[in-house]
């Protein structure tokens, strides 16, 4: 269970009332809350989980929000990054660990 603190900031948006009810639908074949479901996204997309991205790059295209030169060019960039980490053998927590010896051994920085 979450508490207050974990989850304080409320995310609002409008669609129809057809759609909500397809996904309310959906959510209870899945046995998944609707927050959950939100929260699974969110999470998805901000640790550029390669199949949430696809999607993404997939809907920009088709919505003419973003071209296919800027999508590769995002996506190579993402590649290089993964490449970069695993050359390297970096995971999350090394990263974090770097980042706090920087800021004692620089904290002006």
């Amino acid at each position: 269970m979450t508490t207050d603190d974990e989850h304080d900031k409320k995310i609002i948006f409008y669609d129809s009332n057809r759609r909500h009810v397809d996904l309310k639908i959906r959510l209870k074949y899945d046995e998944i809350t609707q927050s959950e479901f939100f929260r699974c996204l969110i999470t998805g997309y901000l640790d550029k989980d390669e199949g949430i991205i696809s999607y993404l790059d997939s809907y920009a295209q088709r919505k003419k929000k973003r071209s296919k030169l800027k999508t590769k060019a995002a996506n190579d960039l993402l590649e290089d990054g993964n490449q970069i980490k695993n050359v390297f053998a970096l995971d999350e927590n090394e990263i974090e660990n770097i980042f706090d010896i920087l800021e004692q051994e620089h904290p002006e920085l």
